[in-house]
């Protein structure tokens, strides 16, 4: 088979799913994982796909990886964001964290801080933060979701308007100039702009592979936004879109 055609029907595999681990579309087309992954390589390159640690996915799909995909979604740049984040968060503050994957390595690069009040609807950030350095984690109840272990509904939204803290940190699926920030996920959508409304500042972690994509949800304007902790500058529509609402900036590293 040649590449070309190989091509295709990887194309056609990611049109049915989505997504793909590369040792399922290895499986499927009868050829070893290294061959997929070139071809993988020259599909990302040329835009039709986006890679992930072990996986991949079409860009333009309008359902959202699972969470634990999302973690595995440029690893490197998330780290450097929550490194970021946790530069301005200090010891004894106050904070809402969220959902999000990039969220979670926020909370991981918060280990070391001390005296944390954390409220979250994520088990991975309660597990990452509770029990560690006098911190106090405050977990939202209800049933939890089975792809991202979360916790929403009423009984969530209930529970987080008994606080009020210093920062709402955030995820983003996506920002452009025209809409804003935005998410794939309604329930998701309805919490985090909750907790905005019960924090002194809102602060969103997104690495710069969110600027230009789109997303169904919006979540909310750059007016509602403090600041955007990213890994490279915003392409110049959504830079400026970011300075007219006086977003602070801040690129990691």
């Amino acid at each position: 088979m040649h590449a070309t055609h190989r091509e295709m029907e990887i194309l056609d595999a990611l049109r049915r799913s989505g997504s793909c681990r590369i040792h399922e579309l290895a499986r499927r087309l009868d050829v070893s994982e290294e061959t997929i992954r070139r071809n993988v390589r020259k599909l990302a390159d040329n835009g039709l796909v986006r890679k992930v640690h072990g996986g991949v996915y079409l860009p333009d799909t309008v359902q959202e990886l699972t969470f634990h995909q999302r973690m595995d979604e440029n690893p490197d740049a998330k780290r450097r964001v929550a490194d970021a984040v946790a530069g301005i968060i200090r010891d004894g503050d106050s904070l809402f964290l969220d959902i999000g994957s990039t969220t979670a390595y926020v909370a991981q690069a918060l280990r070391n801080h001390r005296d944390l009040l954390v409220v979250t609807n994520s088990v991975a950030v309660a597990h990452t933060l509770a029990t560690r350095n006098d911190n106090r984690v405050f977990m939202a109840g209800g049933e939890l979701r089975s792809h991202d272990a979360g916790a929403f509904g009423r009984e969530a939204l209930a529970f987080v308007r008994q606080f009020s803290v210093q920062y709402a940190v955030l995820s983003a699926a996506a920002i452009d100039a025209a809409t804003g920030f935005m998410l794939f996920d309604l329930q998701e959508a309805e919490f985090s702009r909750e907790i905005m409304a019960r924090a002194d500042k809102t602060l969103v972690a997104a690495d710069a592979t969110k600027f230009g994509r789109r997303a169904p949800i919006r979540l909310a304007g750059p007016e509602a936004i403090h600041l955007l902790v990213t890994d490279a500058a915003p392409p110049p529509e959504i830079a400026e879109t970011l300075a007219a609402a006086s977003v602070e900036l801040v690129i990691a590293g």
